[in-house]
Parts: C-alpha cells; sequence; structure tokens
C-alpha cells in the first residue's frame, strides 16, 4: 500500500512537468491556453505537497 502512495505522490510531478511543458508551447500564441495549463501545474504541485503530507500521516498513524 506504501508503495502504491509513493507512486500517485510521483505521478504529480510527472503531470506538473507535462503542464509546464504545454504551458511553455502555448505561451506565445494567441488565444493560447497557457495560464489553464499554469493554474494544472500549479495544482498538481499543491496535490503532491498533500498526497505527501498525508501519507507521512498515514505511516505514523500505522507505527502506533
Amino acid at each position: 500500500m506504501k508503495k502504491v502512495f509513493k507512486f500517485f505522490e510521483y505521478a504529480y510531478l510527472v503531470i506538473m512537468c507535462f503542464f509546464l511543458y504545454e504551458a511553455y508551447e502555448e505561451w506565445g500564441q494567441e488565444g493560447g491556453r497557457s495560464m489553464l495549463y499554469l493554474f494544472f501545474a500549479i495544482a498538481a504541485i499543491f496535490m503532491f505537497f498533500f498526497k505527501r503530507n498525508f501519507r507521512k500521516r498515514f505511516e505514523a498513524n500505522n507505527k502506533n
């Protein structure tokens, strides 16, 4: 179960990199979606830290 949590935790970093790349590619285009991609990248990094904090609390509760 711990490996599954870690996998999804780091999957959010991969998703963040994808959205940052897409934002970079769309940046200069008229009517581009670069701001939307940046929002998703910020949401992905937030989810990474949220999931990591949740996993650490879950592991600490299982130790006790």
